[in-house]
């Protein structure tokens, strides 16, 4: 299977949303604090509706947290408008983490700095996606690549 990650989500609705296309893939959601919401927001159920059983959620506390309760091994992509390397030049893997930042300023520099950066490509005039909208491009390719 392949991870979602949000570091530091700050919509409601985009972490509900996000968390309705990891259950229908049957993927893990993990969430980096801090929120920018309580996890028991009516936005942020309203967006998952009734999915929320099918949700494999996993809260850390912190960046630090989450890296330690990776596997030995484990890869992680740092999702970014500013990133290099093409959404379709990755060769994702079973275990592969996919990560994306919070919607108003994007994963900070000394995470990028770390991290292979992924870009979704975009050839119109628009500088980025909505997070759920970019979480939901990428974790199907992945899983195209995987499982269709």
């Amino acid at each position: 299977m392949v991870h979602l990650v949000l570091y530091q989500p700050e919509i409601p609705q985009n972490t509900g949303n996000a968390a309705r296309t990891a259950a229908a893939l049957g993927f893990p959601l993990h969430l980096i604090r801090p929120l920018g919401f309580r996890l028991n927001d009516p936005r942020l159920r309203r967006a998952g509706l009734d999915y929320w059983p099918h949700v494999d959620l996993r809260v850390h506390e912190a960046w630090e947290a989450f890296l330690q309760a990776l596997p030995p091994g484990a890869r992680v992509w740092a999702f970014s408008a500013r990133a290099q390397r093409g959404l379709y030049e990755v060769r994702f893997q079973e275990g592969d983490h996919l990560l994306f930042g919070p919607e108003t300023r994007g994963l900070p520099p000394e995470v990028l700095a770390r991290l292979p950066g992924v870009r979704i490509p975009m050839p119109g005039p628009v500088r980025s996606l909505n997070l759920a909208v970019a979480l939901g491009v990428a974790a199907y390719e992945a899983y195209r690549q995987l499982r269709g």
